[in-house]
């Protein structure tokens, strides 16, 4: 009989994680953010959630300005030096990529949420998004369906607008588009 061996990563005692430790987590199909020195880790999203961030991406893509770039996770958004997220889907300044990260805030990003994820992207890292400047951020709920949308005013979100079904948000920012929380889960 084989012996089965694993390792586990030896994260620092005794103080906050900062992304230069966040960079040496296993490539093993969990993702790994870091709040305010926390890790978060992740299991791999279900289908539903999939086609949603799929089906978004794609209609942020075919409305996106030349100026601005639309990704999927992962990819680290590096807010500070202990705080890296990775949104679901994000809408960023080509001039603020770099060839490994994107170092500023996005001015989209948006949350798709799951089970094991949806207090985080609700609570946490929506008060993360918003102190960090991110412009819009999104939360789409793929069981409901529905997209709950926070804009930034005066460095604050401001009331949600919240969309259900086959509901229409005609989106101003980060640049014009229409859609329905309905479409983004249809096979």
């Amino acid at each position: 009989m084989g012996v089965m061996t694993s390792t586990t990563t030896g994260l620092p005692r005794g103080r906050s994680l900062t992304y230069a430790d966040l960079e040496h987590m296993p490539d093993d199909g969990h993702r790994y953010e870091l709040l305010d020195g926390v890790l978060i880790v992740s299991p791999a999203p279900r289908p539903l959630h999939q086609r949603a961030v799929l089906h978004l991406a794609i209609r942020l893509s075919a409305a996106c300005p030349r100026e601005l770039e639309v990704l999927v996770a992962p990819l680290d958004v590096v807010l500070a030096v202990d705080t890296a997220l990775q949104p679901d889907v994000l809408v960023a300044r080509r001039s603020d990529l770099t060839k490994k990260n994107l170092p500023a805030a996005p001015v989209l990003a948006v949350e798709v949420l799951s089970p094991s994820t949806r207090r985080i992207d609700l609570l946490l890292k929506r008060s993360r998004y918003e102190a960090a400047g991110v412009a819009s951020y999104w939360v789409v709920d793929p069981d409901a369906p529905s997209l709950t949308v926070f804009e930034l005013r005066d460095g604050r979100y401001g009331t949600a607008v919240e969309v259900r079904g086959a509901e229409r948000y005609e989106a101003s920012r980060p640049f014009v588009l229409t859609l329905t929380p309905a479409e983004l889960v249809e096979d």
